[in-house]
């Protein structure tokens, strides 16, 4: 006749124990989570319950995408410009300004009730090609010129 030894078979009731107490606080977890789901369906209505807010990059030409846009839409109650707002993107040529992408992430905010935050007016990796190459005081006062 084959008998286990009492340290053993400790070993298998803490081991079934271990395994029934994960198991009933995973369990545990998904009802909490479902109740969390419910109390707020999206990533942006539930940082607007504690008065914060969720937000994305966004890059204006795929604010044409159903899918991207529905995302945006659904969980996000903020947004950030990806690069539409950075300098080569507002003045690709000396002088001569363009929002476009900017108001097209920012009319799209506004027409959601999304909050929108700007960033990097100035960025050593999105600086226009012909600005580049400006002496340290032309380059001051061409970025003075831009923020302005």
């Amino acid at each position: 006749m084959f008998t286990r030894k009492p340290a053993r078979r400790r070993g298998l009731v803490r081991s079934a124990v271990a395994a029934l107490t994960t198991a009933g606080l995973a369990a545990s977890g998904l009802v909490l989570s479902a109740g969390i789901a419910n109390a707020a369906d999206t990533l942006g209505a539930a940082a607007a319950q504690s008065g914060r807010y969720i937000g994305a990059a966004v890059v204006p030409n795929l604010l044409n995408d159903s899918s991207y846009s529905g995302t945006l839409s659904r969980e996000f109650n903020s947004v950030v410009a990806e690069n539409a707002m950075k300098w080569d993107a507002t003045e690709p040529n000396r002088n001569q300004f363009s929002y476009g992408g900017g108001d097209q992430i920012v009319n799209y905010a506004r027409a959601r009730g999304m909050s929108v935050r700007g960033h990097a007016l100035l960025w050593h990796q999105q600086q226009p090609g012909w600005a580049q190459g400006l002496s340290g005081s032309d380059l001051r006062s061409a970025m003075m010129n831009h923020v302005t």
